[in-house]
């Protein structure tokens, strides 16, 4: 029993402290160890599936056979803590704090300015991390590909890419980079010049990166590996029971005993099973202990890897043959590696293994296909005995069905050498370019006869088109014994058509794109092959210049970007630091763990979790809800409805009631019904599953705009606004044109997800709520009319938001009314924080918009009328939609002084999620559609599209169509600059030439104007309070009513507090957003925090400068810290309020006028892009982006928000696509399905100016709000990508104004370009699609 009780115990290290769980469940996961057990809050929870990065820990483990330490980077939400026995963690807290020393990794990134929300900085921290503990001076391709598994949505990746440059080796980063700029080790762009301009090398040393500082591997870990005793270990959990074997006879008798138990061992699809799709095993085998599955066997004829080896391991093994055999024999092992460099991240890469992925039989695995192609075998091997079975069309049987039998496992899998006369490739599409499953790959081999080009062998297998890899043998049958040329390849083309089928409803959708990358990949495959044989001296053909695009590569290398600061004011004094490029005040925090966000507040005696039961019907009727499974189930307190809530049981939107839980009906799938709390997260979840709700369906459920439109369906009132006569202009006009785009929403995506604590302190009713909000006092209120009770009982506070960008307002009001409801009933206090699933499902996105318009112009290009009409899906229930559709009209000039225009917009009553606020509020939308319009009237009229904007832009001091006066002065400066800048008059030659000379891919280039009114239309809204307290010591403490969600609002207000009381920033602090500290706080939205609340501060430090004058005057020569002492003495207040009233700003629909903003803002921006005619994939080439922001406060921060935003544009027009069902379930539910920009997607150079001399009296110290603008000018990709499209179109004899919609995904833009591929494929046949097509 002792011995037994021995092998039970996990003993493994966390950051040099030796850790043993006597008691491990097989479900607890490293990064909940972590976070609950150990209180190691750095890593975090961004997505529980391994696709952000936000968890990312270093995993250390030691090989006694090879005597070496392995080092690599791990998804902490992803690994089993029973397979942590004998490894040591290091997580962010591990290698550095602002209390002992900084890490230079975590020094590096918060210099460059590289945290904003900070939620995702210990993830980027600690990949790059692992990567210097494995290559101290790296190259800038292994630092990208080390970010490519880690997910940011504030920074745009720029300044991380920046910061950590400058660990590369010296002799190789600039060679790769193409310039000088790049410097080595220790020196970096990290400081800004006395001009603001950045610099090469900083003023002062960086920290040296030193690798004998690190952490050592625990000696007795080594003893532990070394050691002869090694025992099987099983650990039982609540369900599950989890057993580790030591020897192949043991892991074949375990599988034996159980044939249904799983064999884990990167836990990449198992845990992905047990956590989303709800499955349970009762047993679990592991084999990660077992040498045999991870040998690796060299031989003449092939190499033998171990199935349990990891993806990585593969890769480096495969990198080692490759170098060491002849070319002839590497063609396999090179395809391999093309696809290994595309799967997952480095964390996932590092733990999920072949034989995992070739067992789990996935329809879209990057390398099944080839291993099929390429002629591989596995070992199946069970206590019968082996096999060996051959990895052919007849291996894989069905979705996730291989030829394994119950009791078989995979041992290893063998990848021969090619062949003479062999030709091997592997292709892949994916909706983003890395760390994304494929939409379709291929692999594809073809054996010629001895110097002939006649083709005696060939194999094309196919992913992502079939329930399971797919061989295309009909097609193989038209290629096999004749000569490799055109002809053949046209037959191949039309048998593939024929054999490659999809349904019109097949999952995953795309399907005529689908189907046309299956052509466009064997083409591709026949050009490889050509070129192969003029290389061998087969053949003398050679492949046309004007096609040879088509196998070359995109390209992808980061070039040094520029960045141009405002020079500081004349005479400015040193200390002054308004104007400068001062570090975001948490940014060490943030990249040494210890910036706390609402869940890493440590749990509290009692306290309990809540999970909320969403509907699973978009139009229903409730007719009972069964809790008693779910009360009798381990853990469970309690199940509320909204019979339960003593108060208000809706809250107010727009004049709009919103239930808080469901009453009676739900409209959408997601609605809340009820909530369920428990002691621990996992229990609470397990009983909200088992809710049953029980529906009555209802008739007429709604899903498009087209629908809504047709059963009027509209949340009142609609909007109109006309100015001159449109039906005179149209009538006058040279030529009327009518078009249409439509615009998808955006998911918020910000990393760390709803969450909030609710405290009952136990008298007086009193609530204190800790929650990540926009808006304190939204959530006080809310709150207070749920209970019944006074605002007064209530105190809300936000230490700091993991991201928001508007969705963190209304639904998290809702969410925090739920989770006090729980408090105020159970008396305990109750923490809820949503899954991503939840999170996306429940809480909305940008509306979806549909807008149809009429354009009348002249023959030079002047636009002299327009009619737009907006149709935007605000879902089931109003929330901000009244008030977008409002903002949506207020854009619609967008730059141009069109004199006869009408707009209406309407808000769809829809049954799906409510959309809401999200950053723009609606102009990224109207925007896009007038610019869609201009271009069209730019192709019909044959001109370039930037010649139609200059034409129609504002000139001269003018009145909106809501007759609010102003100077486009500055926007015609930016418009100017930016062209200039962006040397567009010679690159616009540079890519006719391109596009002449290339077939297969294309370029285009785009100029943007923006003009954006900052500031909210409803008066009220723009007000602003703050508290100033100095302390005897001298140092300062400011509460106002911003919260920090990653703009960089307290290091700016920091900056005004310093400045007005002429004390250094270090002496200032900010703590918290509290409504007992600020009351009746406005939300941090709509690109006016520091616009109001920096007034505010800057009133409250005056009053306080000027209370200290007599004392100042009496004392000249004393300190800060002796006048405050004095003032003490003399009794005189060191703590005063502010206020600011803000601008008196409205808008009277019924008049059609008003001033709705304090003033615009403008920018322009120019971009080129290069496509892919094939595949629809493309790379940003270059963004030259002019902004004007007024006089920055901080030019670092708000280039980081201008870069930031612009890249959540770019995700918005090209990437980011929400899909539902046609019963309106959400399919797009994480980063696996949902995918915003990444590292590989930043624009290959990225220049951004701050326009010099622009002035703005409205706003404090002459600046502008910056955080909302820029997200439109991600639509300059949009349109280079149109007119890139535009090119491939002509070469295939297509003309004049064509449809491509928003998001201009790899699919439309694929499709739009008409290749003869996309035109091979017949329509479908007639039935209900995969998803709907929105808005």
């Amino acid at each position: 029993m002792a011995e037994q009780q021995r092998s039970d115990v996990l003993t493994f290290y966390v950051n040099g402290k030796k850790v043993t769980v006597s008691d491990a469940d097989p479900e607890t996961n490293l990064l909940g160890f972590l976070r609950q057990s150990l209180r190691l809050t750095g890593s975090k929870y961004g997505c529980g599936g391994g696709g952000c990065g936000a968890c990312t820990v270093m995993l250390s483990r030691y090989d006694p056979q090879t005597k070496h330490i392995h080092h690599f980077s791990v998804n902490a939400c992803l690994m089993p803590v029973c397979q942590l026995h004998g490894a040591a963690v290091t997580t962010v807290e591990g290698i550095g704090s602002t209390k002992t020393r900084l890490h230079p990794v975590q020094e590096r990134i918060a210099k460059a300015h590289g945290s904003q929300c900070g939620f995702c900085t210990p993830g980027m921290v600690m990949s790059i991390y692992t990567l210097l503990r494995n290559k101290p001076q790296p190259t800038m391709e292994e630092i990208r590909e080390t970010l490519g598994g880690n997910l940011c949505r504030c920074t745009g990746y720029r300044p991380i890419i920046d910061g950590y440059r400058t660990f590369c080796e010296s002799e190789n980063c600039c060679r790769v980079n193409g310039s000088a700029d790049c410097a080595a080790n220790g020196n970096g762009p990290l400081e800004p010049a006395e001009n603001g301009r950045t610099e090469t090398s900083g003023k002062e040393e960086l920290l040296p990166l030193d690798p004998t500082q690190e952490l050592i591997f625990p000696p007795e870990l080594i003893r532990m590996a070394e050691s002869e005793e090694r025992a099987t270990q099983t650990f039982r959990g609540e369900r599950m029971t989890w057993i580790s074997p030591v020897s192949l006879d043991e892991l074949l008798q375990l599988k034996s005993q159980h044939p249904q138990a799983p064999v884990v061992m990167g836990n990449t699809n198992l845990g992905l099973d047990i956590k989303f799709k709800g499955v349970v095993h009762p047993i679990i085998i592991s084999g990660f202990r077992v040498r045999e599955l991870f040998e690796v066997t060299e031989k003449p004829e092939g190499v033998c890897v171990g199935a349990g080896s990891s993806l990585s391991t593969v890769r480096s093994v495969l990198e080692k043959c490759v170098c060491s055999l002849p070319a002839e024999h590497t063609q396999t092992l090179a395809a391999l590696l093309e696809q290994l460099s595309h799967v997952a991240g480095e964390q996932i890469r590092n733990v999920a293994t072949l034989g995992g992925n070739v067992a789990s039989a996935y329809p879209n695995s990057d390398l099944n296909p080839v291993l099929a192609a390429g002629r591989c075998s596995v070992v199946l091997q069970s206590r019968e005995g082996k096999r060996e079975v051959p990895l052919d069309k007849d291996f894989f049987v069905g979705f996730g069905k291989t030829v394994l039998k119950p009791d078989e496992i995979v041992l290893s899998v063998f990848i021969p050498v090619s062949r003479k006369g062999e030709v091997v490739r592997a292709f892949r599409h994916a909706p983003r370019k890395e760390n994304a499953l494929a939409t379709v790959n291929a692999g594809l081999r073809v054996w010629f006869e001895e110097g002939s080009n006649v083709v005696k062998e060939m194999s094309v297998y196919y992913g992502g088109v079939g329930p399971c890899t797919v061989s295309a043998e009909r097609t193989v049958q038209q290629v096999v014994g004749r000569p490799w040329n055109e002809a053949t390849l046209s037959d191949a083309y039309r048998a593939l058509v024929d054999e490659v089928t999809l349904g019109a409803s097949a999952p995953g959708g795309k399907v005529m794109f689908r189907r046309s990358l299956t052509l466009s990949l064997l083409f591709r495959f026949y050009l490889h092959v050509l070129q192969h044989l003029k290389d061998t001296n087969v053949s003398e053909g050679e492949i046309p210049s004007e096609q040879l695009s088509a196998v070359e590569h995109l390209p992808n290398i980061i070039q040094p970007s520029y960045h141009e600061f405002q020079d500081v004011l004349s005479g400015q004094s040193e200390q002054d630091p308004v104007g400068r490029a001062v570090q975001h005040q948490a940014a060490l925090s943030h990249a040494t763990g210890e910036a706390v966000y609402c869940d890493d507040f440590p749990r509290t005696q009692g306290e309990l979790f809540l999970s909320v039961v969403t509907s699973a019907r978009a139009h229903a009727r409730i007719t009972h809800i069964d809790v008693s499974r779910a009360l009798n189930m381990p853990g469970v307190v309690d199940v509320f409805t909204a019979d339960d809530i003593p108060g208000k049981k809706f809250r107010c939107f727009a004049g709009i009631d919103e239930e808080i839980l469901a009453l009676g009906e739900v409209t959408c799938v997601g609605q809340m019904v009820c909530a369920v709390v428990a002691d621990t997260k996992p229990h609470a979840k397990l009983a909200s599953a088992a809710v049953k709700v029980h529906y009555e369906d209802l008739p007429d459920r709604i899903f498009t705009v087209e629908e809504a439109v047709e059963k009027r369906s509209f949340f009142l009132p609609q909007r109109e606004i006309q100015r001159g006569d449109v039906t005179k202009a149209f009538q006058e006009a040279d030529h009327v044109y009518e078009g249409e785009i439509r615009l998808g929403g955006q998911e918020h995506f910000y990393m760390e997800t709803q969450s909030m604590l609710v405290i009952p302190l136990g008298e007086e009713k009193e609530m204190k709520v800790y929650a990540s909000t926009q808006h304190p006092t939204m959530v006080q209120e809310a709150v207070a009319e749920t209970l019944g009770i006074a605002s007064n009982r209530v105190s809300c506070r936000v230490k700091r938001i993991g991201g928001a960008f508007g969705g963190k307002l209304s639904k998290t009001s809702i969410l925090a009314s739920i989770t006090a409801l729980a408090a105020w009933r159970t008396e305990r206090p109750v923490r809820c924080v949503l899954d991503r699933g939840e999170d996306m499902l429940i809480t909305g996105a940008r509306h979806p918009v549909l807008g149809k318009y009429k354009v009348g112009f002249m023959s030079d290009g002047r636009i002299t009328a327009a009619d737009v009409r907006y149709y935007a899906n605000a879902g089931h229930t109003p929330d901000d939609s009244v008030l977008v559709i409002e903002k949506i009209l207020l854009h619609m000039d967008s730059a141009y002084n069109i004199l006869n225009l009408r707009g209406q917009s309407a808000a769809c009553k829809t049954n799906l999620p409510s959309n809401t606020a999200f950053r723009g509020f609606g102009v990224p939308q109207t925007l896009m559609v007038i610019e869609n319009m201009v271009n069209d009237v730019a192709v019909v009229l044959g001109r370039p599209a930037e010649e139609i904007r200059e034409k129609n832009m504002y000139k001269e001091t003018s009145l909106t169509h809501y007759k609010m006066e102003f100077d486009p002065e500055v926007l015609l400066r930016c418009w100017e600059e930016c062209k200039e800048r962006s040397e567009l008059d010679r690159r616009r030659l540079d890519v006719a030439r391109f596009n002449q000379q290339n077939r297969w891919k294309k370029r285009g280039i785009a100029l943007i104007p923006l003009k954006y009114g900052v500031g909210f239309a409803e008066g009220f809204l723009n007000q602003a309070a703050a508290l100033v307290h100095i302390y005897k010591d001298g140092s300062v403490l400011v509460s106002h009513g911003g919260t920090e969600m990653g703009q960089g609002i307290h290091t700016k207000v920091q900056q005004v507090a310093s400045r007005e009381l002429d004390v250094p920033l270090s002496m200032i602090h900010i703590s918290e957003t509290s409504t007992s500290s600020v009351p009746n706080t406005c939300p941090s939205a709509a690109s006016i925090g520091t616009d109001v609340n920096g007034m505010a501060v800057k009133d409250a430090c005056q009053t306080l400068y000027k209370r200290l004058e007599p004392i100042r005057k009496q004392d000249p020569n004393g300190t800060w810290q002796s006048w405050v002492a004095k003032a003490f003495l003399e009794r005189i207040s060191l703590s005063a309020t502010g206020f600011y009233r803000g601008h008196d700003l409205y808008m009277d629909w019924v008049k059609q006028e008003g001033r709705p903003y304090a003033y615009f803002t403008y920018s322009a921006c120019c971009s080129e892009v290069e496509l892919d005619c094939l595949t629809g994939e493309y790379r940003t080439v270059r963004t030259d982006l002019v902004a004007d922001i007024g006089r920055s406060i901080n030019p670092a921060i708000d280039i980081g928000q201008i870069e930031g935003a612009f890249m959540q544009g770019l995700g918005l027009y090209t990437m980011e696509e929400l899909k539902f069902s046609p019963s309106g379930v959400l399919y797009t539910r994480g980063p696996g399905q949902y995918k915003i920009p990444a590292v590989c997607d930043v624009p290959l150079q990225f220049n951004v100016y701050l326009l010099s001399g622009s002035h703005n009296p409205h706003a404090i110290y002459s600046s502008k709000g910056v955080g909302e603008p820029t997200v439109f000018l991600g639509c300059s990709v949009f349109f280079a990508l149109k007119e890139a499209v535009a090119a491939a179109r002509s070469d295939a004899g297509l003309s004049g104004p064509f449809t491509l919609h928003s998001p201009a995904t790899p699919e439309r833009a694929c499709i739009a370009c008409g290749t003869r591929f996309t035109q091979m494929i017949p329509e479908t046949e007639m039935a209900e699609p995969w998803a709907l097509e929105l808005p």
